[in-house]
């Protein structure tokens, strides 16, 4: 594989320049990852507390605030499944190992610990830590599960220099934004497709994509095939923009904390749908042998689908649906940016929780609820348990479409315009 090279994604540097519109239009709906600069983190709490004047990791209020919160912790120096194990220990303890680790010259018999996916947001809910900028707050993900007090998927990361994270694609190919709060971070990104080429000879994908293992061409046969990774430098205070199914591997490489969201809206639903289509068929061919002598098999492949993603077909229906009803009940409470259908509308018009991103989400629920409602795996379940019907909720979707059909998004796009007009 060729070298990667720094700073090949787009740098934003003033919010005040920037509209949503503006990202949504070149990079949502485009799936292309870029980095934006520290004036968009300046004024979060967690920059200003979480930090001391060196920009270095401030022990004594992480401590005071947090120091008996239970966290995850990852062994980097230890694969488990492609993946580093985990352990729940106190936030005070990891601290403690994380300042002896730092004053033996970053070596500890212990390894190279790394506190990961840590729910703090969750468990201190009151804490003035940070904001989620506009850019991401079309988040269906979080959304969904706050409706109904269940997971989250926003996490803070604290490592040491050395630390990192292992190749791979985020949850349900969701988007992710990652702000370091202090500390730098190198990223390895590879558009989606490219990590086919670094498969192994088993269809594996590597744990370590810089290991030497891959020159191996029985091994990996068309590792020499693969595109150059894009490398990119994130700074303290910065935030980078993951796209839906890109894979990456990632190295702090100063002392690190960092905010991660995992997030999905109307622009990646469907690689959502895509992935949990394909993982469902993966399920199927892995224990198709017992599909003639197995009860409910259709079944047990859901289960296991579920264990292995984290959700099924049916509460995918159900995520659909909250997030529909959502949409059409602000359709009844909102009336800016609404606009008569005669011509372009500006980008900067477009708003996070607009009427006319709400008809676009709603567009695109519509296209993936067809797509489930139509799959033959979809039908095999029991659906008399979800309400409405997954039929009702479409044809009440079409009618408000249509009914708006002057004012809703597509997703065919022109650079700084918004599109109107009937929904093809």
């Amino acid at each position: 594989m060729p070298p990667s090279a720094p700073h090949q994604i787009d740098f934003i540097e003033e919010p005040q320049t920037f509209p949503y519109g503006e990202f949504f239009n070149k990079y949502l709906l485009t799936n292309s990852p870029c980095l934006f600069s520290a004036e968009f983190t300046q004024h979060w709490g967690s920059r200003k507390t979480w930090v001391t004047e060196e920009n270095k990791p401030n022990w004594d209020h992480l401590l005071e605030n947090f120091g008996n919160a239970i966290v995850p912790v990852a062994n980097c120096n230890v694969k488990e499944y492609n993946a580093n194990p985990k352990e729940q220990i106190p936030l005070c303890e990891f601290i403690s190992y994380w300042r002896d680790y730092i004053e033996h010259n970053y070596h500890s018999p212990k390894g190279c610990l790394y506190l990961k996916d840590w729910h703090m947001s969750r468990e201190f809910p009151k804490q003035n830590v940070y904001e989620t900028p506009e850019y991401f707050t079309s988040d269906w993900l979080n959304e969904y599960w706050d409706s109904i007090d269940g997971d989250d998927y926003r996490f803070v990361y604290m490592g040491p220099k050395g630390s990192w994270t292992p190749f791979h694609a985020d949850v349900f190919r969701s988007y992710s934004w990652s702000a370091n709060v202090c500390g730098r971070k190198k990223w390895l990104l590879f558009p989606p497709g490219e990590e086919e080429d670094l498969r192994d000879s088993h269809r594996n994908l590597p744990y370590d994509v810089t290991s030497t293992c891959l020159r191996d061409t029985n091994q990996y046969p068309n590792f020499s095939l693969c595109c150059q990774p894009i490398e990119v430098i994130q700074e303290a205070g910065e935030v980078i923009f993951i796209p839906s199914g890109w894979h990456h591997q990632v190295y702090n490489l100063e002392d690190t904390i960092s905010i991660n969201h995992n997030w999905i809206n109307g622009c990646n639903v469907s690689a959502m749908w895509n992935f949990l289509h394909t993982e469902l068929l993966s399920v199927e061919k892995e224990i198709s042998e017992w599909r003639e002598m197995m009860e409910d098999w259709h079944l047990h492949c859901q289960v296991i689908m579920k264990s292995c993603t984290g959700i099924d077909y049916k509460e995918f229906y159900t995520f659909l649906r909250i997030i529909a009803e959502k949409r059409l009940l602000a359709l009844d409470n909102l009336t800016e940016d609404t606009v008569d259908g005669s011509g372009p509308t500006n980008m900067a018009m477009l708003h996070p929780r607009g009427r006319l991103h709400a008809l676009f989400d709603l567009k695109m629920t519509s296209d993936v609820l067809s797509l489930l409602i139509s799959n033959q795996d979809f039908q095999n379940l029991d659906q008399e348990s979800l309400s409405p019907s997954p039929c009702a909720l479409m044809q009440r979707l079409e009618a408000v479409i249509t009914e708006n059909s002057q004012v809703c998004l597509t997703s065919s796009q022109k650079p700084h315009s918004l599109n109107l007009g009937v929904i093809q």
